[in-house]
């Protein structure tokens, strides 16, 4: 057994965090193949303290002076782990359109490889404000769509659903916007 102190530090330290969100994943999967309340509850739980690791890794990677490089390369790879985990389940289950779910995963491995291109080049692209937006509507939508059934007269379904939609359109412009803005270092 681990002493208190030391769990604590393993705990906040970055990479153990964007850690947590690639081992939540395949938690959230399984607790949605048997999709109840409790279930689709705890994936939701799950999901969302997962999501907040992924303001605290970066947070806490700064404050202690620990940025590493794995930690640059596995971050947004947690990300997008967690977050297209989890769409594709609420796909399988029914509950958000598929094309949805392709256009919002095709961007992000459309901008994972515009991010490649440009750090094979020595530039570097950080997440707009625009990007930022994005992702937190994205969770925004999840969360409601992973509760799905209705609890104290609120339809978090529907919720989640206009989530979605401000998600879709805030995907398809922060692509947009990045292609856009970096279309000359795509020229052959």
């Amino acid at each position: 057994m681990l002493p208190k102190g030391q769990i604590k530090k393993i705990l906040s330290h970055p990479n153990s965090l964007t850690l947590f969100r690639v081992v939540a994943s395949p938690i959230i999967v399984v607790l949605l193949l048997f999709p109840n309340r409790t279930n689709t509850f705890l994936a939701a739980f799950i999901f969302s303290v997962a999501a907040i690791t992924d303001f605290l890794d970066g947070f806490f990677a700064r404050q202690k002076g620990l940025v590493s490089n794995f930690g640059k390369v596995m971050d947004p790879i947690a990300d997008k782990v967690l977050v297209s985990t989890s769409f594709i389940m609420l796909t399988a289950l029914g509950w958000i359109p598929a094309w949805i779910v392709c256009i919002i995963i095709g961007r992000e491995i459309a901008v994972t490889g515009l991010r490649n291109i440009l750090a094979q080049k020595g530039n570097d692209l950080s997440a707009s404000t625009l990007g930022k937006y994005k992702t937190g509507f994205q969770i925004a939508a999840i969360i409601p769509l992973m509760i799905h059934f209705s609890y104290l007269t609120i339809d978090f379904h529907a919720v989640g659903t206009v989530f979605l939609w401000i998600a879709l359109t805030l995907t398809v412009w922060s692509g947009t916007a990045y292609f856009t803005r970096y279309r000359s270092f795509l020229q052959v």
